[in-house]
């Protein structure tokens, strides 16, 4: 995944994942900072794919995988309506500031909106402030703050 820059005939474009991706997005996971194997990925992508509330969209650029973003669609009871949680966006570091992130967000829009969502959320590492920035750029709102207690054997 070496630096990529866009040609003359192409754009960046936004596809569903497959599990032919699965490097791929094993390799863009772990520069998120969730390490895994192709085999892994696969996997996940499998699951993925065969639930219709779940999207793992993969951004190209010159047919160079340069980023993803998942998403799950669920019911919300408070708001007693279906709402979109972003749960994985990134893009390679060899792509940074060439409008990969904003891109895959207004795909996972594009697409709640068609299916008659409302409502977006996205939580990020509370370190990770240049994520806060870019979202905030992108027009989300601050929101709720996110508790989390890992379960052992």
């Amino acid at each position: 995944m070496g630096r990529v820059a866009p040609s003359a005939e192409t754009a960046p474009r936004v596809r569903l994942a497959e599990l032919g991706d699965a490097s791929d997005v094993a390799e863009l996971l772990s520069q998120l900072g969730y390490p895994c194997t192709r085999d892994e990925a696969a996997e996940r992508i499998a699951v993925l794919r065969d639930d219709p509330r779940h999207y793992l969209l993969l951004a190209e650029l010159d047919g160079h995988a340069c980023g993803l973003v998942a998403s799950h669609t669920r019911y919300s009871l408070t708001h007693g309506a279906d709402l979109t949680r972003i749960t994985a966006l990134v893009v390679a570091r060899s792509c940074y500031r060439q409008g990969i992130g904003r891109l895959l967000l207004r795909e996972v829009e594009r697409r709640a909106r068609r299916d008659g969502v409302s409502r977006i959320e996205v939580t990020s590492n509370s370190a990770r402030l240049e994520a806060h920035e870019f979202y905030r750029r992108c027009g989300y709102a601050d929101g709720s703050v996110k508790f989390v207690k890992t379960l052992g054997d």
